[in-house]
């Protein structure tokens, strides 16, 4: 099932998408999206008579993150090696904030305080319930599905700070979407799922879950172990090779196999 936060100029509603995705990602031309009673978080899926065009509406972030963005350093050791990085021996956790959250087609904010912008085309794990401690054998337990994440990293200001958080933490770098997919069958992760990024239509990042360090299941338990994660809260799982620069103008596709594709332009802030 496939999850979608939309609007249609008014409230923005959630709905469940309908239809093919072809191998890029892309819906049919007549999928359509019949909206929910609620937040399927908290209320489950309860279908309205309400149907529109995929077309006809603009898709908002899938989830907003009640809490937190926790993201994962280094978990390709070819990213990791790219960086001139050593491979973390346990997983890297970051935070973003909730406000660094955008939906599709959103523009991503080049801030002024940058000048070095770079694209991180990730996996990202959207937890169902409230947890803690969770055992890696019961990981899927708690995952409601499955989106796409743009983990927009400011490269100058890393390095420069020694840290994360002001890198990753602005305005608009998490984009996030284009909706979440809950029948993403986990045990293909042994196998992967293929990552590509696309600047400008030419493709900079082609990877593949199976190469994760660390991999789902082992990144919940990690992460709970720390802190509590709460119903919306999101997981960014890592980036492959191929960062790299974005400017003004500039677009970024990233497609996850199963899922679909994440769009987003540049702009000024």
């Amino acid at each position: 099932m496939r999850i979608a936060r939309f609007t249609t100029g008014e409230e923005p509603l959630y709905g469940v998408v309908t239809g093919e995705i072809d191998e890029y990602g892309q819906p049919d031309p007549e999928t359509t999206i019949v909206a929910l009673a609620g937040d399927p978080l908290y209320v489950g899926i309860k279908l309205l008579a309400e149907e529109h065009k995929l077309a006809d509406v603009r898709l908002l972030a899938p989830v907003l993150p009640r809490s937190k963005v926790v993201g994962i350093g280094r978990n390709y050791a070819d990213h990791a090696a790219e960086l001139g990085n050593d491979v973390p021996t346990e997983p890297m956790m970051f935070i973003k904030p909730n406000t660094s959250v955008v939906g599709p087609g959103d523009p991503v904010f080049y801030p002024p305080q940058t000048s070095e912008l770079h694209y991180e085309g990730e996996l990202a794990v959207v937890i169902g319930r409230i947890c803690r401690d969770v055992p890696v054998e019961r990981a899927t337990d708690v995952i409601h599905g499955y989106t796409i994440g743009n983990d927009v990293t400011a490269r100058d200001l890393q390095r420069a700070d020694g840290q994360f958080t002001r890198a990753k933490g602005f305005d608009s770098f998490c984009p996030l979407g284009p909706w979440i997919e809950t029948d993403l069958d986990p045990q293909t992760f042994a196998d992967g799922v293929s990552l590509q990024t696309h600047l400008n239509g030419d493709l900079v990042q082609d990877g593949s879950t199976k190469d994760l360090i660390f991999d789902v299941p082992t990144l919940v338990a990690y992460v709970s172990s720390v802190m509590t994660l709460l119903p919306g809260d999101v997981i960014l799982t890592g980036t492959p090779a191929g960062v790299g620069p974005m400017q003004v103008g500039d677009e970024i596709e990233v497609s996850i196999a199963g899922i679909g594709t994440l769009t987003n332009k540049v702009a000024t802030r």
